[in-house]
């Protein structure tokens, strides 16, 4: 998928451990093949290369769980997150590269196969109708916190019961290593930008935790530092620096809020943050080389954290 994955695992033999673990980069690399947009054959690349379709498309059921949960969000966040915000994706890309702001006619262009009216899921067949030419679905925002929950549920069938995944700072992890009480993580939201006293240690158990942000991927144009994270109201990247730390019972639901939360900004990400059970986040902005810091109300004290 792009980025570095590690499993780590506490088993009874290094024979169980290394069956349970090859079995869960299997299941991530099989997934890579239904969900990456990277991938020109992959399940979602073929079903974006079919709009607009004439009629519903049958997909599978990995694609349609992915699909169904970023419908979800998207309705609940009013367009914050979105599936289809992938030719946005693609132009602001492109601006990434150049330092040059998108021309205005291609990203109205883009925007029209953009948005709620685009996409239509129909429960009952497990089918999906994209209306638009060009039509893009980009799932980076949740695919691999999915990716790393199947990972997990792998592990566990194998009778893994304490073990973490880190897929480059999407973290999950399960029952807290041998003779301790939790799994230990250290995040830091700007990451090798942050001092000491920007890194945080939470102690997890049976919880996820991932940060959204511009720490690794921005751009800076017309003296603005914007974020590779595209919001799908604009077709422009969020300004920065800033970046959200969330934590929630599964890593899929950590993946979408963190992204979600990034684009609605602290006030309004906030907002969303507190209507969720068992969800906590972190928001953090630096302007003018001053650091700013919000907290929603579940955030963890240093003491052990189920997120339930």
């Amino acid at each position: 998928m792009g980025v570095p994955w590690t499993i780590t695992v506490h088993a009874a033999s290094l024979e169980a451990a290394t069956s349970a673990m090859a079995e869960a980069f299997a299941e991530v690399s099989r997934l890579e093949g239904i969900l990456s947009d990277y991938d020109p054959v992959s399940e979602v690349s073929r079903l974006s290369a079919a709009s607009p379709t004439a009629d519903p498309v049958a997909v599978g059921d990995d694609l349609w769980r992915v699909l169904s949960a970023s419908v979800e969000w998207r309705d609940r966040t009013c367009g914050a997150f979105d599936p289809t915000v992938g030719p946005l994706t693609t132009l602001w890309r492109r601006s990434r590269r150049s330092g040059v702001m998108p021309r205005a006619d291609k990203l109205a262009a883009a925007r029209r196969s953009v948005g709620r009216d685009t996409f239509v899921l129909d429960a009952s067949g497990k089918t999906a109708l994209l209306r638009e030419p060009a039509m893009r679905l980009d799932l980076g925002g949740i695919g691999m916190g999915y990716a790393i929950d199947r990972a997990m549920e792998v592990l566990a069938g194998h009778g893994i019961e304490s073990a973490m995944i880190d897929a480059s700072g999407d973290i999950a992890v399960s029952g807290p290593p041998p003779g301790a009480e939790a799994w230990c993580i250290e995040v830091a939201a700007f990451g090798d930008r942050d001092d000491g006293r920007g890194r945080e240690t939470l102690a997890l158990v049976h919880a996820a935790v991932t940060t959204s942000g511009d720490a690794f991927q921005a751009v800076e144009i017309d003296g603005v530092r914007y974020s590779h994270i595209v919001d799908p109201r604009t077709g422009l990247g969020v300004p920065g620096p800033a970046a959200v730390t969330v934590i929630a019972a599964d890593c899929t639901t950590a993946d979408a809020v963190a992204t979600a939360a990034s684009v609605m900004g602290p006030e309004a990400g906030l907002e969303l943050v507190e209507t969720l059970p068992g969800v906590a986040a972190l928001f953090v902005a630096g302007v003018g080389g001053e650091r700013s810091e919000t907290r929603s109300s579940r955030w963890p004290s240093q003491s052990p954290q189920t997120a339930e």
